[in-house]
Parts: structure tokens; C-alpha cells; sequence
């Protein structure tokens, strides 16, 4: 049983019925037995029915701490000040009492905001504190009784405090990140859907211009040019929806492109004038390499590829992927023109650069000394064991 309460979160039942089993040992046991103690010198001698049932309204409340916690501070508060003018219950035996004030000051403190349940707590242990001051004998008997109410019962409120604050700081860090994770993911779809449809409209625009231009020439050139648009339309459906299902536990589209679906990206990109020359250079299998960096890889390519498309068309352009047993290095070269960018990186080159980063990898682009453009990028990895 004790291994249990110590390994897994109670729930609220379990804690309610911890709370009775105080309630019975401090109201049925400690607190009677306190207020059967007889006054050191004189005073009421109460029959034990009295005793019994003043014992009992000092500790069963606490049953009910969770529920009512300021409640219950100011009527165990209240009791023992009463129990201690009367003499039912001796200085000298206050400790049972002290100890039903401190577990109740320690729920209050948990439970409600700070400057509620200081005031509470500040207002019962005056109370108490008056209980005691009226039943000492002199200066130094009266401030050691002060004293011993506050050493009793406030370090209790301060734990309940610390653990209020704590929980709070948990809760604020919790929630922070699922925001943090939520912006991720939603940067990841983005960038998704940018490296998706960028690819692919430009690949859509370039035949939509040579259909368009041959229309009423070459009517065969013209349909073979729609034709590729409707493949290429419907490939970058399958690819949107692909991208957006995998936010549902129950997407049945296929998996996200790898090292494997290179070669059919380089056939398409030929479709908008860029002659790619894909070498895949593999030492090790390709289920090694993770299926997070095989995607980076993929959409890296493309975006280099589709840069090289919508920017130095027509060009030629060579992909080399090198997969090694602890990285996989990619670069893409063309020999292609390209507009001198006034306003830094694109997005995707920045998306490019992103993914890269994801896996603590290195990345540069930029021009060639010879000419065209020239995209490297190094992502680390570690197979699983």
C-alpha cells in the first residue's frame, strides 16, 4: 500500500479518505487525550465527555480541510482558543491543537491565493495567540506562548505556500511548452506545405507557359504540356493531404518521402527544363538513416531543385547525397543564372537552413565562383541501437 501512494498520483477519493484517517487519529486520539491533561495549577476540571467531544471539534474538521480549507482554519482556530482560556486544555498540552491548526494552515496555504490565506492564517493565529496570552502567568510565560504558536503552526503555512508557488511554476512551465510545441509543429507544417507547393506550382507554372505559347501551333505539344499539369496537380494533392493527415492519428496516406523518392523528384524537375544529375552514394543501408533526416534530405533537394527551376531555368543541375554512417551530406550545384537577391534569404533557403539546424547540422548556400548556385548541408545522425 505505502509503495503505491509513493508511485503513482492519488486521486482525489484517495486524499479525501487520508484526510478522515487524520481527522479520526488527531480528533479521536490526540486532542482528547490533550484536553484530559489536568491544569498544573488549579482550574476547570471538566468530565470526560467534555474533554472527549472538545477533542473531537478541534480534529475532525480537518476531514473537511480540502474542501472548505478557510473553514476549517478558523473553527479549529476558534476551538482551541476557547479550549485554552477555558482550561479544558492546558498550555502545557497545546501542541495536539497546534499540530490540527498547522495541518489546516497548510491547506489553506496550498489552496487559496496568497493574500487570502495570509490574512487567514495572520487572523487565527492572533486568535490563538490570544488564547494564550489570557491564560500565562507572567511577561516571560506570555511572549514564550506567542512564540510557540508561531514556531508551531507558521512554518506550516510557509511549506503550503513553497508548494502552491512550485506547483504554479510547474503549471506555467507545462503550459509553455505546449505552446513551444505547438509553434513547432506548426512551423513544420509550413514548412511542408511551402517545400509542397512551391515545387510544385512552379513545375505547374512552367508548363502552364509552354502550353499557353504552343496552343494554337502545336495542339499535341499543348495537351502533353496539360497532361503533366494533372499529374503534377494531383501529386501535389496527394502530398497536401499527406502533409496535413499526419496532424490525425489515423492518417492513412502513405509515409513522407526519403532517400528513396530522389530519383522521381529529379525526373520532374527535367519536366520544368533542368537536367538533374542524381548520385546517391550510400555506405550505409537506407532503413539506417532516421526517417526525419531522409525527409530533410528530400525536401532540401527539392527546394534546391525547385530554386534552380524558377530562378536559372534552363540549366544544368547536379544533386550528389552522400550517406555515411553518421551523416548524411547533400550538394546541389547548377550552372544556371540567377537575380542578385536584394532582401536576403528567400524562404526557402530559410526553411532549408531551419531543417538543418533541427538536426544540428551545417548549411551554406550561395553563389559559385564559376558560376550558378551551389546548396550544401550536413545533418548528423545516430542510428538506433
Amino acid at each position: 500500500m505505502t509503495a503505491l501512494l509513493l508511485t503513482r498520483r492519488m486521486r482525489p477519493v484517495d486524499l479525501y479518505r487520508v484526510d478522515a484517517l487524520l481527522a479520526v487519529a488527531v480528533g479521536g486520539l490526540l486532542c482528547p487525550y490533550a484536553a484530559l491533561e489536568s491544569p498544573q495549577h488549579g482550574g476547570v476540571r471538566e468530565p470526560l465527555w467534555v474533554s472527549v467531544l472538545v477533542g473531537m471539534a478541534i480534529g475532525l474538521p480537518l476531514a473537511a480541510r480540502r474542501r472548505w480549507p478557510m473553514a476549517v482554519a478558523v473553527v479549529i482556530s476558534s476551538v482551541t482558543t476557547v479550549s485554552l482560556i477555558t482550561g479544558v486544555i492546558p498550555n502545557f498540552a497545546a501542541a495536539a491543537p497546534a499540530f490540527a491548526i498547522g495541518l489546516s494552515f497548510y491547506t489553506v496555504a496550498v489552496a487559496t491565493p496568497t493574500r487570502r490565506s495570509m490574512l487567514c492564517a495572520a487572523g487565527c493565529l492572533a486568535l490563538v495567540s490570544v488564547g494564550l496570552l489570557l491564560t500565562a502567568g507572567d511577561l516571560w510565560s506570555r511572549t514564550g506562548g506567542v512564540v510557540y504558536a508561531a514556531v508551531m503552526v507558521a512554518p506550516a503555512w510557509v511549506i503550503g505556500w513553497l508548494i502552491r508557488e512550485r506547483r504554479a511554476l510547474a503549471t506555467r512551465q507545462s503550459d509553455q511548452l505546449v505552446r513551444q510545441a505547438a509553434t513547432e509543429e506548426r512551423l513544420r507544417v509550413a514548412r511542408e506545405l511551402h517545400d509542397v507547393v512551391a515545387h510544385t506550382l512552379s513545375l505547374i507554372v512552367v508548363k502552364a507557359a509552354v502550353a499557353n505559347h504552343v496552343a494554337e501551333a502545336d495542339p499535341r505539344e499543348a495537351g502533353a504540356a496539360l497532361r503533366v499539369i494533372e499529374e503534377t496537380g494531383r501529386t501535389a494533392l496527394t502530398d497536401v493531404r499527406r502533409v496535413l493527415g499526419v496532424l490525425r492519428e489515423d492518417s492513412p496516406y502513405a509515409p513522407t518521402p526519403g532517400l528513396d523518392e530522389l530519383p522521381l523528384l529529379a525526373r520532374q524537375a527535367a519536366i520544368g527544363g533542368v537536367d538533374v544529375q542524381l548520385d546517391v552514394r550510400r555506405d550505409e543501408p537506407a532503413g539506417a538513416v532516421p526517417e526525419s533526416v531522409g525527409l530533410a534530405v528530400y525536401r532540401i533537394v527539392q527546394e534546391a531543385v525547385t530554386n534552380v527551376v524558377k530562378h536559372a531555368a534552363p540549366a544544368a543541375c547536379r544533386a550528389t547525397v552522400t550517406v555515411l554512417p553518421d551523416e548524411v551530406r547533400v550538394e546541389v550545384t547548377d550552372d544556371g543564372r540567377r537575380p542578385v537577391l536584394l532582401g536576403g534569404e528567400g524562404h526557402g533557403l530559410i526553411g532549408m537552413r531551419e531543417r538543418v539546424a533541427l538536426h544540428g547540422g551545417e548549411f551554406r548556400a550561395g553563389p559559385r565562383s564559376d558560376g550558378g548556385f551551389a546548396v550544401t548541408a550536413s545533418l548528423p545522425y545516430r542510428v538506433a541501437a
